[in-house]
């Protein structure tokens, strides 16, 4: 291991990385709280100033899933400013496989965007993926109620009018609706990430829920689980005649890679293929019965595709690797040189004053950090990820 790559899997690193995170989080929080006068006098002024408040913040677009989400710490994790660790940190590749009559509409216009749910940090390609092409950022999200009371990530998220739910359909189903219907006079051209299979894919998972798809007389899939669909049919409901198009995004690692967000963390480069169909959104049905099994025909395609992924190390399309733009390393450099200071003449007050009982405490602390942050990370990991989907007496897909 070259000295680069040892100090990038060192934890003071990663320490000051969430240091800068946290810091940059409090006082964004405070910006937008003297935004909120302009909500009444100029309601786009103040969510296209938020929206670039956010961005300064998280680095990366909101992620929705049509399941309940997963643990508050994967969610918290998630947030932090890791567009930038992946790709100018750990340098991971990301190929973009596509129809080039397409490529051109890519950032331009509104669109919902499906993704696969098979790895640790599909996540994180996803939210790159809306990078590459200007709107991370802007890009929403349905996040449960729990989040809006965490300091940085749920105070952010309230600024930016996400909808908040208690992961209860029945419950939940009038607010997602209002939520969405928010979203029709957005000023910023947005991308809404959908995870239709709601959690990720494991083994137990795969079972279970092609045990259902037998049930229902379904057709089986063999590397995603059976598309949750009437949060797919309410959300293309809402936004039709706003959204432009889904894209249908099918996502794998080269070499039988098994990407971590621990790896990312420390430094190691992966390499991504993502496969992106652009379907206009008048090829979806409008009738509910008619939207799922369009959905469930979708999964199909998506299962053909991984299968001659797996045969041929390639998908269809023409291969682009489109350009890095510079904004997320220049945004955690400005904060993170802003950040230092007050950090440095901290701990040199610190040391200087020769009390044992600081020491001590700061010692401590850095233990607790250490182990929470080890913590979190497994927390993201597949096999300790979501357990919706592993009571094997809850057959019922909504």
């Amino acid at each position: 291991m070259d000295i680069i790559g040892f100090l990038k899997s060192q934890f003071l690193c990663h320490l000051f990385i969430s240091y800068v995170f946290i810091g940059t989080g409090l006082i964004i929080n405070l910006i937008q709280l003297f935004t909120l006068p302009l909500w009444p006098l100029n309601k786009q002024l103040y969510r296209k100033i938020n929206c670039r408040l956010a961005y300064c913040v998280s680095s990366r677009p909101l992620q929705f899933s049509l399941a309940p989400l997963n643990l508050l710490l994967d969610q918290i994790l998630t947030d932090s400013q890791l567009v930038m660790l992946l790709e100018w940190w750990s340098g991971t590749d990301c190929t973009l496989y596509t129809d080039l009559t397409n490529y051109s509409k890519y950032g331009k216009e509104n669109a919902i965007v499906i993704l696969n749910h098979n790895f640790e940090i599909d996540f994180l390609c996803g939210w790159n993926f809306c990078e590459r092409f200007g709107l991370l950022g802007s890009s929403k999200v349905l996040a449960k109620k729990e989040l809006s009371y965490v300091p940085v990530i749920g105070w952010m998220w309230y600024f930016l009018e996400i909808v908040f739910c208690k992961r209860k359909w029945e419950e939940d189903r009038k607010t997602v609706v209002q939520g969405l219907q928010n979203l029709r006079d957005y000023p910023e051209h947005f991308w809404f990430l959908i995870h239709c299979e709601g959690t990720r894919f494991t083994e137990k998972k795969h079972e279970i829920s092609m045990q259902v798809a037998e049930a229902k007389g379904l057709p089986k899939l063999k590397y995603h689980l059976l598309p949750r669909t009437k949060g797919f049919a309410v959300t293309v409901q809402s936004l039709r005649n706003v959204v432009s198009a889904v894209y249908d995004s099918t996502l794998n690692f080269r070499n039988n890679e098994n990407p971590t967000l621990l790896g990312v963390l420390n430094g190691k480069k992966y390499h991504a293929d993502l496969y992106v169909r652009r379907i206009p959104l008048e090829e979806i049905p409008e009738d509910d019965q008619e939207c799922a099994q369009w959905l469930h025909k979708l999964y199909q395609e998506k299962d053909s595709f991984q299968e001659e992924y797996y045969k041929t190390g390639t998908y269809p399309g023409t291969a682009i690797v489109p350009a890095r733009r510079p904004w997320t390393l220049l945004n955690w450099l400005f904060w993170a040189s802003l950040l230092s200071y007050p950090l440095c003449k901290g701990l040199a007050n610190m040391i200087s004053s020769g009390s044992y009982l600081t020491l001590t405490v700061f010692a401590l602390l850095m233990v607790i950090v250490s182990v929470g942050v080890r913590r979190m990370i497994g927390v993201t990991e597949i096999d300790r990820g979501s357990t919706y989907g592993n009571n094997e007496n809850k057959k019922k897909q909504p």
